[in-house]
């Protein structure tokens, strides 16, 4: 009888392993010509393959000199870091392009005694998007984001950390709008 149990087992374990084994092609198989990502990123790597993402000026009245760097670097590294597409200097299948338009601070709420209790810095960034391969998801929007601070602070003492803040709020919604199409 034991004979007989190991022999089911070993066909049992056999049909398994070779139904898991055709599933795992069946899933490979299925997603070679759309790539879906588990970051948003839907992007069909067989018509769309590179992106052109110029540096975005400061425009806005108020300018804090290392934004302009730092904006630049995280918008290139979110593609880069969430898509296989190639960024080249021009003619790409997609295209990024804009200004920083806003950056300023403003009281957000006042004491009883009529003082500041905190500011909030603001930020926007004007952006538009081609899609060469597919000119309706084309588009012109603005993207803002604000982080508040204790006014008893001084702004130079939290600025790098609210505008790196800002930033990483910014560019991905920029990446959502861009490529995350749902």
């Amino acid at each position: 009888m034991m004979k007989k149990r190991n022999k089911t087992s070993k066909t049992f374990i056999g049909s398994l392993t070779t139904s898991v084994v055709m599933l795992i092609i069946a899933c490979f198989i299925g997603s070679c010509s759309v790539s879906y990502k588990f970051n948003g990123a839907s992007i069909d790597y067989n018509k769309t393959k590179t992106i052109q993402i110029a540096d975005f000026p400061i425009r806005a009245s108020y300018v804090w000199g290392p934004m302009e760097a730092m904006f630049n670097n995280a918008l290139k590294d979110i593609y880069a870091n969430h898509t296989q597409l190639i960024q080249v200097k021009r003619n790409g299948d997609l295209k990024v392009e804009g200004e920083i338009t806003q950056y300023s601070q403003r009281n957000k709420s006042v004491t009883s005694d009529g003082y500041s209790a905190q500011v909030e810095l603001s930020m926007t960034v004007n952006v538009r998007f081609t899609n060469t391969k597919n000119h309706n998801e084309d588009f012109e929007r603005q993207f803002t984001a604000t982080q508040s601070y204790d006014s008893n602070l001084s702004l130079t003492s939290v600025q790098e950390d609210l505008v790196s803040q800002m930033i990483e709020v910014i560019t991905e919604q920029i990446f959502d709008a861009t490529v995350a199409n749902w």
